[in-house]
């Protein structure tokens, strides 16, 4: 039933005839209430209150895979602004971003110019940019993307995906530049031939993940609302005596509020990822199709009053 309802949800994030509806009437399946809103600006107010409660946050503007040399240009700026605003609002905010919403798919030059662009700006300003990682036929390209921008900025990380056969060697490859790592169970739709079909497998591998990433001395940002991986890092790092300093919580914005304070009332960094954009659709999709118990939280969107 499990792998049922993730296919579903998979196959209805790819409905461009299901999108354009949505765009239109967001708010009333519960968008707003995952989302940061239509703009950066809509998003500045959410996030004052999240680092007024002492959380850290890390921003993403909906949408990817774009089809034109503009578009991609357009999302650059949009990127550069974003940081900007980050820094005139004195935000404890980063930024993530999706190579293919900036050209990845069209050019290698092009995205490469984009994030030079990008990079600068974060650079001149102090933000942290996180590369999200994607399906998996761009796992490599955009590794080897983040590989040769750590080469020239510090201020950079990515993400590995535990249900990915081939994260482990992923990691090992990534460890000689000392990688500011997200580790996520991971969102899209893979075939047995490149990723575990088994839950169980997925959340062993990000154990796995967490356990090596930590223990070879490398930031590690651990985003999961499972319980069970949470409470193996904490007991992970009280084992190796490892800084808190060394590590995150990561959650969605809007999912597991409350369990957000709780980590940060005991002591741990805790990070929200809030998307913004009218692009929405498709995350919120992946995210229902991620756990079931997120379906129920859509229904009480459709029916609020």
């Amino acid at each position: 039933m499990e792998a049922l309802n993730k296919s579903f949800f998979l196959f209805l994030a790819s409905r461009p005839s299901l999108d354009r509806f949505a765009k239109r009437w967001g708010s009333k399946f519960g968008a707003d209430k995952i989302v940061g809103g239509e703009s950066f600006e809509h998003a500045v107010p959410l996030i004052q209150s999240l680092n007024s409660q002492g959380l850290r946050v890390t921003v993403d503007h909906l949408g990817e895979f774009v089809a034109s040399e503009a578009e991609a240009r357009e999302r650059t700026l949009e990127c550069l602004q974003t940081i900007r605003m980050i820094s005139a609002h004195d935000l404890n905010s980063q930024l993530s971003l999706k190579v293919t919403s900036l050209g990845l798919d069209i050019n290698h030059d092009l995205v490469w110019e984009n994030m030079i662009q990008i990079m600068d700006e974060a650079r001149k300003h102090d933000v942290f940019v996180t590369i999200d990682m994607e399906d998996s036929s761009r796992t490599q390209a955009t590794l080897d993307l983040y590989k040769a921008l750590k080469k020239q900025y510090s201020n950079i990380g990515t993400v590995i995906q535990s249900y990915l056969y081939r994260s482990d060697q992923d990691l090992e490859h990534l460890n000689e530049v000392k990688p500011n790592l997200r580790l996520v169970k991971g969102a899209y739709k893979e075939s047995a031939d490149v990723a575990f079909p088994a839950k169980s497998d997925v959340d062993h591998n990000l154990k796995l993940l967490i356990k090596k990433h930590l223990l070879n001395g490398n930031y590690t940002a651990i985003a999961s609302h499972d319980d069970a991986i949470i409470q193996y890092t904490k007991e992970l790092v009280r084992e190796h005596d490892i800084s808190k300093d060394q590590f995150e919580f990561q959650m969605l914005y809007g999912m597991r509020s409350e369990r957000q304070l709780e980590l940060l009332s005991e002591g741990y960094t805790v990070r929200v990822y809030m998307p913004y954009g009218n692009d929405w659709y498709g995350y919120f999709m992946r995210r229902l199709a991620e756990r079931p118990a997120n379906i129920a939280f859509a229904l009480n969107g459709l029916f609020k009053k």
